[in-house]
């Protein structure tokens, strides 16, 4: 009898630090778990053996940020069955976005001696923007536990289980003293999505928002309370705009704050 083909594996990187995807490489024995289940089919990260598409399950990383991403995105999405983006680029433009906010022509002609060779667009966007995405997994970087459950999901045909609430309630499940309440330190956990494990948090340190908005966060509540513990507008815009600064909710509230 035939052995049934493994469905293939593809990971995609447009503009990003790579940090994603060395999350997949940091599973090690989880790793050979998935090689034992799925075909990997490409990975230059991992190794420079490619195997032709159509691919059964693509993860990509990174923000669109050129013309030449723009076009690359949709032969990507031509030749994935189920797509999924995974981290803060991918899912929300990443810390690249700052730009989005300014003309991207003004750091163009500073920064590089010969800006005619530079083609970029105007932002970068999340690849949502561009193709239809199947599932998105957030994080900077995104947390190798909810990758496998990403992959596990995809395997045995099931909606992936995330955890949808805010790192207040890690803070709660895993006894951390609140930081704001304790200790008067600024904190984004009850507006940002749980994925770290609320690890900020504990070790006495506020939350950075690396896992993005929580849905229908009360972004505006929060300011309201930073700002009773002295925090600038300044500040306020400077803490929504991080790796997730052009999520939605993140940028309207940074936006409310700047000058």
């Amino acid at each position: 009898m035939a052995k049934a083909k493994k469905p293939k594996l593809a990971v995609w990187k447009f503009a990003s630090c790579s940090g994603c995807q060395l999350s997949l490489l940091d599973c090690e024995d989880e790793l050979l778990a998935i090689a034992e289940t799925l075909e990997i089919a490409y990975f230059p990260k991992a190794s420079s053996a490619v195997k032709k598409g159509p691919y059964d399950l693509s993860l990509v990383e990174g923000s669109i940020t050129t013309p030449h991403d723009a076009h690359r995105i949709h032969e990507v999405r031509k030749v994935s069955k189920t797509l999924v983006t995974i981290g803060a680029c991918a899912t929300a433009g990443g810390i690249q976005a700052l730009r989005n906010f300014k003309d991207v022509k003004d750091f163009i002609s500073t920064v590089y001696v010969s800006p005619q060779f530079i083609q970029v667009l105007d932002k970068s966007t999340p690849i949502a923007d561009h193709v239809f995405v199947d599932f998105e997994l957030r994080g900077c970087p995104i947390d190798k536990h909810q990758l496998l459950e990403v992959v596990n999901a995809f395997l045995n045909k099931r909606k992936p289980i995330v955890p949808p609430y805010s790192v207040c309630m890690e803070c709660k499940r895993r006894g951390i003293i609140c930081v704001m309440v304790a200790y008067g330190t600024p904190c984004l956990g009850p507006v940002t999505q749980t994925g770290c494990g609320a690890l900020c948090p504990s070790y006495h340190r506020g939350c950075y928002g690396c896992f993005g908005p929580q849905e229908k966060s009360n972004t505006s509540s929060l300011a309201k309370w930073w700002k009773t513990l002295n925090v600038s507008e300044d500040n306020l815009v400077r803490a929504f705009r991080g790796f997730n600064a052009w999520a939605d909710s993140f940028r309207k509230e940074s936006e409310v704050h700047e000058k």
